[in-house]
């Protein structure tokens, strides 16, 4: 049917479901008038870049107005920032995986309380690269956790459970065909590593813990480049998982900073 799938059902028993981080809520949002219509979904980390966004596809969608006042949706909270433009949306996730997790729980019952249907969602960032042009972008075919493998695992109760990480690779393919029309930004598809820390956890030495040497870590990436890796962020196996679980057509793009 295309509809997003949440897979709890005590929501069902709740007389009404509150989005405390979106400041959004069944009983005191219309929300399938607010979002029904909503076909792609963006996010990124930072509140001003996905602001940014959210005029930069006004005005490409050629809507009303310059969009220079677009309103934060969830300017209630302060936790995440919400814009749109026509049917996409634009979403703040934060850094790292408890983050974009909370975030994502919130934003794919927002889009199955408001009906929305065949929903494509992209995360758009920032990352390190390995042996690739700084300036790229890499498109994720696979996220992979730290042992460059695909998958994402998380304590539940006290069970850890682990879940695939894969996202829609017809979906990658036609990023990089749309990559073409825009030779400025080398762009490619490979794997993503995605860690639960921006310092040790990606092999950085600028930290204030670092517990190994230069020619370990050195050791270390090339592993990660021999495994497919291609470049480094903190947020793609959650989001990979999720939207799988959920039926969301996902994807990830980066831009290579270094």
């Amino acid at each position: 049917s295309g509809l997003v799938l949440v897979k709890n059902p005590y929501l069902d028993l709740m007389e009404e479901d509150i989005l405390y981080h979106l400041d959004l809520g069944t009983k005191t949002h219309n929300l399938p008038a607010m979002f029904g219509d909503i076909k792609f979904v963006c996010v990124g980390g930072s509140p001003n870049r996905m602001r940014a966004f959210a005029q930069f596809m006004h005005r490409e969608l050629g809507l009303v107005g310059d969009g220079d006042d677009v309103a934060d949706i969830c300017a209630g909270s302060d936790r995440y920032a919400m814009y749109r433009a026509g049917p996409v949306l634009s979403i703040s996730h934060g850094m790292g995986i408890p983050s974009i997790s909370i975030m994502l729980h919130e934003l794919i019952k927002l889009l199955h309380h408001a009906k929305c249907r065949d929903v494509t969602i992209i995360r758009i960032g920032t990352s390190g690269g390995l042996g690739i042009e700084a300036g790229s972008v890499v498109i994720t075919d696979t996220a992979v956790d730290s042992s460059f493998q695909p998958r994402f695992e998380q304590v539940v109760l006290d069970d850890v459970v682990v879940r695939s990480t894969e996202l829609a690779k017809d979906l990658a393919e036609e990023l990089l065909i749309c990559s073409r029309d825009i030779p400025d930004f080398p762009t490619l598809i490979g794997h993503t590593m995605c860690t639960y820390d921006f310092y040790e956890g990606q092999g950085r030495l600028d930290g204030a813990l670092c517990s190994f040497s230069s020619e370990k870590k050195l050791e270390y990436l090339r592993r990660a480049y021999d495994a497919g890796v291609r470049n480094i962020e903190m947020e793609s196996t959650a989001f990979a998982a999720l939207c799988g679980l959920c039926g969301l057509k996902g994807e990830s793009c980066c831009f290579h900073l270094l």
